[in-house]
């Protein structure tokens, strides 16, 4: 059997071809996003749909045989972000980002933080999808009295292959308009009326349609859609996490994520909790930055994300000479949510250069998933890795140290692509395990130097943060 997987992520969309268990080929195509006032991140919904066919058109080229003979396309997909279409699925105005920080104000009309995560497992925060569409039903109205349906990128898509308006469990459980029973509730739900598309099976499957849109992307008749899943479940299912093995992703942001049985409500309130997208529920601490933080750095010095990492590998040291960071240029996320925090620098002399400060990030970004790993699975023998920085070799050293336990990294590292995958495989009935899709490639375990490099980063990283943050870490 031949599928496709496209994962929609922040910076870009990836398309995945495989025949059976084979990864045959991958193609990148990116999503700029504009940022016309500060804390705002906006996309425009038509190059969301233009990285797709770019994206297709390339792993077509490199597979012509195999992708002319797919079977099905799945998803996995960024979540929290939205944009507003009319009847006709027409783009109504740019699309909102999940990294999007306009709604501060908003946080206010939705209640008590603590009742509002406990119903719908979401950190009532200016991030929030929820906040964000009631900043636009207020502060947007033309917009919104226009709209016929908020729609996902994802979602907007699968409309547009298949003629269908729907959503599924894993997004819909991360915008804090639905409960974690599955019940539409609360105030923003109410004001958006009939706008919210209904929820189907993650592992539901849909016929593509006839038209352009299918024609564009090359796809045969009784092709089916699967509309799969968000990047965080996928990732769960793409790199087997279980409680004792939580998953850290490094991407645009970083995560850790832990599947859970149920709703998880016991909980620490910094905890998000979402759909899984086979069963249960997962467990989130999402951070603010890594692969973003290093991205702001290269804007700044004309190097690229991969020259960066280089550097502060060969260039720096345990310790980053010093340097220690606060990476947190959009807000601190997970485990503190803090939204009035901001990034910085600190013991920085002349004689440091762009090498520590590379260095300083990964390490900083290490220290606060540690404190994830901390929070949501203090009893974890290993980590499971995923995302594409877990190629990198520094990376896997540095978060291997901070956390002191052994990273597993398995053979594609793309792990929510293989997530899509498997919820493909489980919609179609195919006997197909992730072994066979994803075997584990290697174990990396801590040095024992490093690990006393990084415990002193750590130290020095909880100083800076409890006085930034005026908090108490001890």
């Amino acid at each position: 059997m031949s599928t496709l997987t496209l994962d929609l992520g922040t910076s870009a969309t990836k398309a995945t071809l495989w025949s059976g268990a084979e990864l045959i080929s991958v193609a990148r195509a990116p999503i700029p996003t504009e940022h016309p006032r500060p804390g705002w991140a906006e996309q425009d919904p038509q190059c969301w749909w233009r990285s797709v066919v770019d994206a297709c058109g390339e792993v077509r080229a490199r597979a012509p045989a195999v992708y002319d003979g797919v079977d099905a396309v799945g998803f996995s997909a960024a979540r929290e972000t939205f944009a507003l279409f009319d009847v006709d699925l027409a783009p109504l105005g740019p699309g909102v980002l999940w990294s999007d920080r306009r709604a501060q104000e908003s946080v206010d009309a939705l209640g008590d933080p603590a009742g509002f995560r406990a119903r719908t497992g979401v950190v009532l925060n200016a991030a929030c999808c929820a906040a964000k569409l009631w900043w636009v039903a207020t502060y947007a109205r033309d917009s919104f009295d226009a709209a016929r349906w908020v729609l996902a990128p994802r979602d907007w898509i699968v409309a547009r292959l298949t003629g269908e308006v729907v959503t599924e469990p894993t997004l819909e459980s991360r915008t804090g308009l639905s409960d974690l029973d599955g019940g539409r509730t609360g105030p923003v739900t109410a004001r958006m009326g009939d706008r919210l598309p209904p929820a189907i099976a993650t592992t539901a499957t849909l016929p593509v349609r006839g038209g352009d849109d299918v024609a564009a992307l090359a796809l045969r008749p009784g092709v089916r859609v699967v509309p799969g899943g968000g990047d965080r479940a996928c990732e769960v299912l793409g790199t087997g996490a279980d409680a004792a093995t939580p998953m850290v992703s490094w991407g645009t942001t970083t995560n850790v994520s832990v599947p859970h049985p149920g709703p998880a409500a016991v909980l620490p309130g910094t905890a998000a909790v979402s759909r899984g997208a086979l069963e249960g529920f997962v467990v989130e601490a999402g951070l603010s930055a890594s692969g973003s933080a290093l991205a702001w750095l290269a804007r700044l010095t004309g190097r690229d994300h991969g020259d960066l990492l280089a550097l502060a590998g060969r260039g720096s040291e345990p310790g980053a000479r010093g340097v220690v960071a606060l990476p947190w240029l959009n807000g601190a996320r997970a485990p503190f949510w803090r939204a009035d925090a901001n990034a910085a620098f600190l013991g920085l002399s002349s004689a440091h250069d762009v090498a520590d400060l590379s260095r300083a990030v990964v390490e900083a970004v290490a220290c606060d998933v540690t404190r994830c790993v901390e929070l949501l699975a203090p009893d974890a023998r290993a980590i499971a890795l995923a995302g594409g920085g877990t190629a990198d070799d520094l990376w896997r050293a540095v978060v291997t140290a901070a956390t002191a336990r052994d990273a597993i990294r398995r053979w594609h590292d793309e792990s929510a692509s293989v997530g899509a995958r498997m919820i493909i495989a489980a919609a179609l009935e195919e006997d197909l395990e992730l072994d066979d899709v994803n075997p584990v490639r290697e174990v990396t375990a801590p040095e024992p130097s490093l690990v006393d490099a990084l415990a002193r980063v750590r130290a020095r990283s909880d100083r800076a943060a409890e006085a930034v943050l005026d908090l108490d870490l001890s």
